[in-house]
């Protein structure tokens, strides 16, 4: 898209409205469209009430605009498609709502960390007198058919895991509510961090913690919920998977000098899934041993350590442990080989959740 020299298209719309005639190109750019609708056009062309057009606007994290002439084709084909879908029954209107509010909750956090982080590392004019808007065109431009592809390609990859794990489920309900490992990672005295120190210095500590939480949890087989700054939510369908990631991520940790202490709780039941995120008494029992775990230290809940002692996957005691041994030493077999330890430790209150016991979790001395 180009400047027009006679003042006409999207630069004089810039110049009447009083917006960046650069950055109108670069809108232009990105949406590939130019703007032709006032949101009452672009409902009545997409065929869809204003009020129902409204409620997918702001459900995709949008702000009304009023009648500005802002809307371009693509978003009446947006409208249109979700509302198509409702027409042929294939989603209720709250369903595609529903669809609307994830789709934009969850682009929108990457939309800024994209423009936050990666473009503006690429974009320091190179010249003086430059614009970082000036820079930022052209390497948008090659940059944005690719961007668009790998999201697609990771979009579906995570729709084929996410289909996987439903069709794998027991029955239907277990699709919503379903048994699951919860775990909470917790940067310990990040708020007395954020006093000493500059807050360049902060981004840069809590975007390494959640990059190597992400990751950690990613190549042991869990799932990353949601990131907030200083803590991590992560959620794994067996309590072994989510073990071993709150061990590693503890003793990752505290191999790197530049990190605060780690403490970690988790929990394991019946959880709610809704739009990615997840609910429950489970979770939140999760949270509350996290507030109370030691440093460098996992705690579990009661539910939690009964599973592991199931799988096999940890002893119900040390003494339980010795006897097999031997046992086993007497036969000529191998003795069981636990991956964790569970030591009990004494009943507390926990606010809103009654009298629970926690469990220390640990890596036993035989365990790879």
């Amino acid at each position: 898209m180009t400047v027009d020299d006679s003042g006409s298209g999207e630069d004089a719309q810039g110049a009447d409205s009083g917006e960046d005639p650069l950055a109108l190109r670069l809108e232009g750019l990105i949406l590939g469209a130019e703007r032709r609708y006032t949101p009452f056009q672009a409902a009545r062309s997409a065929g869809v009430s204003m009020e129902l057009a409204s409620r997918f606007w702001r459900a995709m994290g949008f702000a009304d605009i009023g009648q500005a002439k802002a809307l371009t084709e693509a978003d009446v084909l947006a409208l249109r498609r979700l509302a198509g879908l409702v027409e042929a029954g294939l989603l209720s209107e709250a369903m595609a709502v529903q669809v609307a509010r994830s789709t934009g909750q969850t682009t929108a956090r990457l939309a800024e960390w994209q423009i936050d982080s990666f473009l503006e590392g690429l974009t320091e004019p190179p010249e003086p007198g430059m614009t970082r808007t000036e820079v930022t065109y052209p390497i948008v431009e090659l940059l944005l058919p690719e961007l668009e592809e790998f999201l697609v390609y990771v979009w579906r990859r995570q729709l084929a895991a996410s289909a996987g794990r439903v069709v794998q489920a027991a029955d239907d309900e277990e699709m919503v509510d379903r048994r699951l490992a919860v775990g909470f990672a917790d940067l310990v005295g990040f708020t007395r961090l954020t006093r000493r120190m500059e807050e360049e210095e902060l981004g840069e500590l809590v975007e390494a913690f959640e990059t190597t939480a992400a990751d950690l949890v990613a190549a042991n087989g869990g799932r990353l919920i949601k990131t907030l700054g200083d803590e991590v939510l992560y959620a794994a369908d067996d309590a072994g998977t989510a073990a071993e990631i709150a061990l590693r991520l503890i003793e990752t940790m505290a191999h790197d000098e530049t990190m605060p202490e780690l403490r970690v709780g988790m929990a394991f039941g019946t959880v709610t899934t809704r739009m990615g995120d997840v609910f429950g008494t489970t979770v939140n029992l999760a949270s509350r041993l996290t507030s109370i775990a030691p440093k460098d230290a996992v705690l579990v809940d009661t539910a939690f350590a009964e599973e592991l002692i199931r799988t096999r996957d940890a002893p119900a005691s040390e003494a339980e442990a010795a006897d097999e041994a031997a046992a086993a030493e007497k036969e000529g077999e191998e003795p069981p080989a636990y991956r964790f330890g569970l030591q009990p430790m004494w009943q507390r209150p926990v606010r809103g959740l009654g009298v629970v016991e926690p469990w220390l979790l640990t890596r036993r001395d035989s365990a790879p």
